[in-house]
């Protein structure tokens, strides 16, 4: 079975191995919370309605269709988020549609990519999401819509192996290179493009070689002191952190996911 690898994997073993250890080795929960809040989902589907549904026989759609779109998709909200994602979404049409000569039909639209990479005899499957990709003349652009209300770019060696890793995806799902990773943040009506390179591919390829030699040959997966310690989840277990940290608990299983990761 392929040991799974996605951007935010990567990303926190980058930033700590001892912690990327606890969390997806060892599978040590933490009191993090993720998930999307209900307006950003609602907004995300609308915005994927949006573009893969409309027929195409027209140049663009009017504001009938963004109005259809967000009433199929907005059920459950509160009114007040209901008027909220309205105004977005009629910002958004303003700004990137309503100007343009006709509406191009995507790529694909809200849905998961993957691809797989051998190293150390290990076979990694590169997993990802995306809420859209685009033809260009010379490539693929990649958009992440962004409904959070702070604009806030991603680190900038975060965004490298993001890009990095949605190149390599990209390149073995259709054999067409990324061009942009482009991050769009509908409250603003802000996009943000990053240029993918060659870089960006051999460069998150090094870093999954050296997750690999220290899946196969390591067993001490040394903590990497940094800001983010404070914030920690695993502090209280890191001897980094603490001169007497906690030991791990005996609940958790002894086999880390390498047994499951083998290709021979």
């Amino acid at each position: 079975m392929s040991y799974q690898i996605s951007a935010t994997k990567l990303q926190a073993y980058r930033r700590c191995p001892y912690a990327y250890y606890l969390r997806y080795e060892r599978r040590l929960s933490s009191n993090e919370f993720f998930g999307s809040a209900a307006l950003g989902s609602a907004l995300h589907q609308a915005l994927a309605k949006f573009h893969r549904d409309w027929h195409y026989n027209d140049p663009i759609p009017d504001m009938r269709w963004v109005s259809r779109c967000w009433d199929e998709n907005s059920a459950g909200l509160t009114p007040t988020q209901i008027v909220e994602g309205r105004d977005i979404l009629e910002g958004y049409y303003q700004k990137f549609v309503a100007g343009e000569s006709s509406l191009r039909q995507p790529l694909a639209v809200e849905g998961k990519i993957q691809a797989y990479l051998q190293v150390e005899n290990l076979e990694f499957c590169i997993t990802g999401r995306y809420d859209r990709i685009d033809y260009l003349k010379d490539g693929l652009e990649l958009i992440d819509y962004k409904s959070s209300r702070e604009f806030k770019l991603p680190d900038a060696d975060e965004m490298d192996l993001q890009i990095g890793l949605y190149y390599l995806a990209l390149e073995q799902t259709y054999q067409q290179s990324l061009k942009y990773l482009s991050l769009l943040f509908l409250r603003t009506g802000e996009m943000v493009r990053y240029r993918a390179t060659r870089k960006h591919k051999k460069q998150v390829q090094q870093v999954i070689s050296h997750l690999a030699v220290r899946l196969r040959h390591d067993q001490t997966w040394e903590p990497t002191p940094n800001k983010q310690c404070d914030r920690c989840s695993y502090a209280r277990y890191c001897p980094a952190v603490s001169s007497e940290p906690l030991p791990l608990p005996a609940s958790l299983g002894a086999s880390p996911e390498l047994q499951l990761a083998l290709s021979l």
